[in-house]
């Protein structure tokens, strides 16, 4: 085993390779479980399911974010916590948008976490991509947080104005292109993102993409979309990369796995959208407050934003008290 130890103590971004391999295998031990043991047959995912999967995968964060308050320090494991609050409030977002996309293509709930799972997988490499350039940029040109800090007050006022606006699927650019680019049929085949049909001009047997894997596409861009607002939003928290993809990782697990409790009940976080807007502003303007009153200790960000978040889902609640989803959608 000694010649391990050169490769398992090596520096990779900051923190030495056995403790992302360690992360890692937590990851991937949690996806064989989910896809080769709860989920092996597709069926419809109940709204008990979901919050026992969510809780699951919420206890392993937390557990791990311990692990990182322990071994790395209590600012560290502050930061983790941080950045996990805000990736899962921000990714609320995000099921909204998700629910849209299912309606669209008519996708049954027992097909739907088919494609969450593999848009999990998506979301893996997508954000270690988008966090490496972020890291690499920030440890090179130190004024890009400043950047970041603008671009985050500015998507929060933007997000305050438009908060009821309505994503139009239909009109979504990658659909259209992934429409004129592949032979794609109008109707689902079982859980088959592929299926071998006769090409119409030809006769010839060619491969056509099925809704399913529309719907999933769609999915990966909608939270490559959603990841230029949580990913700044994390490196204004903390600039150690290990402390920004774990915390996004490990939030994005636990809200797919809460999405079928989500979905029923997103009509009544109506007001979150507004506390998201101002966790946004206050993170973005915290980077420009270091230069003034000095850096914000991280139990400060931690509880402005959970008082923020904690006040628009109150608030939400309340104001949407005796709403059904029939009600909210008409």
């Amino acid at each position: 085993m000694e010649f391990l130890q050169p490769f398992l103590m090596a520096d990779f971004l900051g923190k030495p390779a056995w403790i992302w391999m360690l992360f890692l295998g937590i990851v991937i031990s949690l996806l064989a479980f989910d896809l080769g043991v709860l989920h092996k047959d597709d069926h419809v995912i109940g709204v008990k399911e979901s919050l026992l999967l969510s809780a699951g995968y919420i206890s392993v964060a937390l557990v791990f974010g311990a692990w990182v308050w322990w071994y790395l320090g209590a600012q560290s494991g502050m930061q983790y916590y941080t950045g996990f609050l805000i990736e899962k409030s921000l990714s609320m977002d995000n099921v909204f948008v998700i629910a849209l996309i299912f309606s669209y293509f008519a996708i049954p709930r027992e097909y739907q976490h088919r494609v969450l799972f593999w848009g999990i997988l998506g979301v893996i490499v997508l954000r270690a991509i988008m966090i490496g350039l972020g890291a690499a940029l920030v440890a090179n040109f130190s004024w890009v947080l400043y950047l970041f800090g603008i671009f985050l007050v500015f998507t929060g006022v933007k997000m305050w104005i438009i908060a009821d606006h309505m994503p139009d699927i239909h009109s979504n650019p990658i659909l259209k292109f992934l429409r004129k680019r592949m032979h794609v049929t109008d109707e689902l085949h079982g859980h088959d993102f592929f299926v071998k049909k006769p090409d119409p001009k030809t006769g010839k047997m060619v491969r056509f993409a099925t809704p399913l894997f529309l719907a999933l596409m769609l999915i990966e861009f909608v939270d490559l979309v959603f990841a230029v607002d949580s990913v700044p939003a994390i490196f204004a928290i903390t600039t150690d990369p290990f402390i920004v993809y774990t915390s996004n990782i490990f939030a994005i697990l636990g809200l797919r796995a809460l999405y079928f409790a989500l979905a029923a009940m997103i009509h009544r976080f109506t007001y979150l959208k507004y506390a998201l807007a101002m966790v946004l502003v206050f993170i973005g303007s915290k980077i420009f407050l270091v230069g003034i009153i000095g850096k914000i200790p991280p139990v400060i960000s931690l509880s402005v934003t959970f008082g923020l978040i904690a006040g628009g889902v109150i608030v939400s609640m309340w104001k949407t008290r005796g709403e059904s989803a029939e009600v909210k959608a008409s």
